[in-house]
């Protein structure tokens, strides 16, 4: 949706219908993943076709359009199915990657996505996480359900019965921030129901622009993180070590922190060496939604870090968040390696992967500093 979100906002300033296509069930390989987005308009000039995004690639986009234009027109959404086409019948539309693939489309201007979008949108814009059910297939086709993590709702997928059964699921899916599908049993008939969840733009923060951080900013650019090294000492937070950087910002991390309100998308990562730059940014850090909290230094310190923590306020609770040692155990010694590891553990938590070791000093797993 945010690939999609400001054509949608510029079309619908013009007064122009949409449709929207989304990728909602799928097995075998594909070039795009659920929840992918293809927005297009009403179609009023063959020679003035406007689309927005991709569900493929390339493969079935045309057929795709052909289909919006008549669900904008008669506001009836429908699940459309792909798969490799037959030897008997090569002509017909399909994948070429194999596998299949169910794509919903539906009219922007239906009263579901009515009662959704201006909260959805205000969450885009703060880049804020949320969470969309929609009924693919079954009773109540179209209808549509959003759920933040703080538990505002907005919508109705046709009764309370539903919407108990869905809630607790789309929070797993709030959780692992992936989007999924899934079919729940009803007075009337099964129903299929898709989340779509709307994850933030990842922003990985370092504290310290120590050697480390170097290659760390140059792998999350390569997995599309937004990049922040915070450091006081203004000779190591400088252009000429990190080229690559987003930003670079010589202010007290703690203080740095707050500004930049860490959210469900940002991985933080303490790496001065310095408990007095490090802990105050730490009780910031651990008293945010941030998705993911480490800290580097050795194992035999993690009680007098945690003691030292829980002087400056952070509960046991918040604690639990932090991942000390920072890093997966690689083995990893050379920087680029320490570096790897450190990207691999916040990869874990991207995906709503447990911690994968313990922090306290009993743990059999060294420290990669």
């Amino acid at each position: 949706m945010r690939e999609v979100i400001n054509e949608i906002e510029t079309w619908l300033k013009d007064g122009k219908h949409i449709a929207m296509a989304t990728n909602v069930k799928r097995d075998g390989s594909s070039l795009r993943p659920l929840g992918a987005k293809m927005a297009m308009t009403q179609s009023t000039n063959k020679n003035e076709i406007e689309i927005a995004g991709s569900v493929t690639g390339g493969c079935i986009e045309g057929v795709v359009y052909e289909e919006a234009q008549s669900v904008i027109k008669n506001q009836h959404p429908k699940l459309l199915h792909y798969g490799v086409p037959s030897e008997d019948a090569p002509w017909e539309v399909g994948l070429s990657c194999g596998g299949t693939l169910d794509v919903f489309v539906e009219a922007l201007d239906s009263p579901a996505w009515q009662t959704v979008y201006p909260l959805l949108k205000t969450c885009l814009e703060k880049n804020q996480l949320a969470a969309v059910a929609t009924i693919i297939a079954g009773p109540g086709l179209g209808n549509k359900f959003l759920l933040l993590p703080d538990g505002e709702t907005a919508g109705d997928l046709g009764g309370k019965e539903l919407i108990a059964q869905v809630y607790d699921w789309m929070q797993e899916k709030l959780n692992t921030q992936e989007s999924n599908w899934k079919t729940f049993g009803t007075r009337e008939k099964p129903v299929e129901v898709f989340v779509d969840v709307f994850a933030p733009v990842s922003r990985l923060v370092v504290v310290g622009a120590v050697h480390i951080a170097i290659p760390l900013v140059t792998l999350a650019k390569t997995l599309g993180f937004k990049t922040i090294v915070i450091d006081p000492r203004s000779a190591f937070a400088t252009r000429e070590r990190f080229p690559h950087v987003d930003e670079l910002i010589s202010e007290w991390p703690a203080d740095a922190l707050e500004k930049l309100q860490p959210d469900e998308g940002t991985y933080i990562a303490m790496l001065s060496h310095d408990e007095k730059l490090d802990n105050p940014a730490l009780a910031v850090a651990l008293a945010s939604p941030a998705r993911y909290v480490g800290v580097l230094g050795t194992r035999k310190k993690i009680p007098q870090r945690f003691a030292a923590l829980r002087e400056l306020g952070v509960t046991d609770g918040q604690l639990d968040k932090l991942r000390a040692p920072i890093g997966l155990h690689l083995g990893a010694i050379l920087p680029d390696e320490i570096a790897l590891s450190i990207l691999s553990e916040m990869v874990t938590a991207r995906h709503g992967l447990p911690k994968t070791q313990e922090t306290h000093m009993t743990a059999p797993v060294p420290a990669v500093s």
